[in-house]
């Protein structure tokens, strides 16, 4: 009867950082690839000859809306596969040693790579960032050495919703001879993102944030710049990355990111309105609480830890209530502590272990918001 009860509430999502519905005309866009023209782009008859073109027009879809090439678009699997990619391709699938310069609040993909990438000899160093997580651009400059193999830096942060200042960072790098990556899973479909403007030698990106498939990214490489491949075995992706193409999500992915392209100046004001609706209401309670969002941040990410609660504690009590949030990154999600993220912007230990997540989309309303930022009140007060 219980579970009965909980199916017929009405559900609130609000955890849109660890993913997205997909949209309607983005499904319409991916079925008949899943039932009626499935051939394999890679045979040589008319019908795969067709689905080889609908690939190429995907392709010049996603290059439009980060002002690229269509050939310096790679498809992957997603944005885990294309930071590895990007850590791997750029130091041993190329025989090359050295340093990989990072932030300590970078998703795990990057991180724990980079964990496994010390095996073979590489070594890692995390510039420093500030209180919302800024990366500290002196900090890289000094990091800088003849054996640096490449800058990783994200574009928007996953957790805490910052956003970096690219071009400056990539300008440092540039000036030294040293590749740049960014990480820009979280970012791309939310803020305006143009790989020639900030100048990037690679960009990631995952379909799933920006209301597509899942299980569908792609890499950005710079015109004129050779990566190692990956995955091996097939033609596919310039000889690059083998495997036949899942061409209903790539087909998926394109609609979608250019979807979200086209409203989003209607989206990021909508997600900027709700945001103040529940920090305003957080201001007018008495409850105590850090906002760990800086200034410039993703629009209705919302990060805040409350002091002296279990941020558990109040994601479980608002699952009840039918209101979905999370503690920090979907990735990391079955690890009960506090996060690296948190750790690096130095929460305080009496604040850092009640932080939630609020990550707000284009279905939410207005209700939604009044109705979030009352119930976590009313959890946090009837706790202390």
């Amino acid at each position: 009867m219980h579970t009965i009860w909980l199916n017929m509430m009405k559900k609130i999502y609000a955890d849109h950082a660890a993913t997205t519905n997909v949209d309607e005309l983005v499904l319409d866009s991916m079925i008949p690839f899943l039932n009626g023209r499935y051939e394999n782009p890679s045979q040589p008859y008319s019908g795969a000859y067709q689905i080889k073109k609908e690939l190429y027009l995907a392709r010049e879809r996603i290059a439009r809306c980060i002002n690229a090439a269509p050939e310096e678009i790679y498809f992957t699997s997603g944005g885990t596969e294309s930071n590895n990619w990007v850590l791997y391709g750029n130091t041993v699938l190329n025989n090359k040693n050295g340093t990989i310069i990072t932030s300590p609040i970078e998703h795990h993909s990057i991180g724990e790579c980079c964990k496994q990438l010390s095996k073979f000899g590489i070594t890692t160093k995390t510039v420093d960032v500030d209180a919302h997580g800024i990366v500290d651009s002196d900090s890289l400059n000094r990091l800088i050495t003849d054996d640096t193999a490449i800058v990783s830096i994200m574009l928007a942060n996953n957790e805490i919703g910052t956003i970096q200042n690219i071009k400056e960072l990539v300008k440092i790098a540039h000036q030294h001879g040293i590749l740049f990556h960014t990480d820009a899973v979280q970012a791309l479909g939310h803020i305006p993102v143009d790989v020639k403007d900030l100048d990037v030698d690679f960009l990631s990106s995952s379909a799933h944030k920006y209301n597509g498939p899942k299980g569908i990214g792609f890499l950005y490489v710079r015109k004129g710049i050779d990566i190692a491949p990956l995955i091996v075995g097939g033609s596919q992706e310039n000889n690059h990355r083998a495997g036949t193409e899942n061409i209903a999500s790539i087909v998926g992915m394109s609609v979608a990111l250019e979807l979200n392209c086209k409203r989003m100046t209607e989206f990021t004001q909508k997600m900027a309105e709700l945001e103040k609706v529940i920090i305003s209401a957080f201001e007018k309670s008495d409850i105590e609480y850090v906002y760990n969002c800086g200034q410039k941040h993703i629009p209705g990410l919302i990060n805040v830890s409350f002091k002296n609660i279990s941020g558990e504690m109040i994601l479980h009590r608002l699952d009840l209530k039918g209101i979905l949030v999370s503690t920090g990154s979907a990735c990391n999600g079955y690890k009960n502590e506090i996060s690296d993220v948190i750790k690096s912007i130095k929460v305080s230990k009496e604040y850092a272990e009640g932080t939630i997540r609020i990550s707000l989309g284009i279905d939410n309303t207005f209700e939604d918001a009044v109705l979030i930022a009352n119930s976590i009140i009313d959890v946090v007060k009837s706790t202390n």
